[in-house]
């Protein structure tokens, strides 16, 4: 009997009228040494079970999201002629990168309520709890100012293009100075400012080659790492010394 019931629960759940087909260029990013940074192309579709609603406009956000890590913001200033830390504020969460490009204006796709519940917007991805500061907020928008300068948070409306309601895309530049970790790409349908639909996928960033090699070794054996660059700054200085003895002669 209850097998009945759980099965026409089920039966009675709607099935979503659009849900998103994703597609991505690249399914991971490996860093080098002549590493200059990527671009990522996001494209899909909108799959419908049912024929397009006639009201609502359909709005399309994508978002590309680096690790989120612990950050402290610290606000300098100058006292008796030298500048020194005064307060600070523990950002409990801040992405190492985030990117969100919208096919629309985001005030006209996206109501407040919605952002605040999926975590859209640059500000709602950053998380800082406990601030014992009347005035955080202004720590967030430093923190959000100083990474944008650093093209590591971009905000990129209008830059998702949809054809028919059905087809779209956009492209995401990373910068040089990415953060290693698992990325998430997201993107959300919209319709009438309310989120429809939701998916993600992840882009792994990683070191590889003789980077990844001198990076675990530094991390792994301090001590051999220390070494080997002692024995690398010495072994240069030496040919620096016999090439310029050379070049008297």
């Amino acid at each position: 009997m209850i097998r009945l019931i759980v099965l026409l629960m089920v039966l009675a759940i709607p099935a979503k009228a659009e849900t998103i087909v994703l597609g991505l260029s690249h399914d991971r990013v490996s860093i080098t040494a002549t590493f200059e940074g990527s671009e990522i192309l996001i494209f899909g579709a909108v799959k419908r079970d049912a024929p397009m609603p006639d009201t609502g406009d359909l709005g399309v956000i994508i978002t590309v999201a680096g690790p989120a890590v612990p950050v402290t913001v610290r606000r300098k200033d100058r006292r008796l002629g030298i500048w020194v830390n005064t307060d600070n504020v523990e950002v409990s969460a801040a992405p190492t990168f985030y990117a969100v490009a919208t096919s629309s204006p985001m005030n006209e796709i996206l109501r407040d309520v919605e952002d605040l519940r999926y975590r859209v917007t640059i500000p709602r991805a950053i998380r800082s709890v406990g601030a014992l500061v009347s005035d955080s907020e202004t720590f967030t928008e430093a923190l959000i100012r100083i990474r944008a300068d650093q093209d590591l948070y971009q905000i990129l409306e209008e830059a998702v293009d949809v054809e028919q309601d059905t087809l779209f895309r956009t492209s995401i530049a990373l910068p040089a100075n990415l953060t290693e970790g698992d990325y998430v790409a997201r993107i959300l349908l919209t319709r009438d400012g309310r989120v429809i639909d939701e998916y993600t996928a992840n882009i792994p960033v990683y070191k590889v080659g003789l980077e990844r090699w001198l990076f675990n070794l530094a991390h792994e054996n301090a001590f051999l790492y220390g070494l080997m660059s002692l024995s690398i700054a010495i072994a240069a200085g030496w040919l620096a010394s016999a090439a310029f003895s050379l070049l008297r002669r």
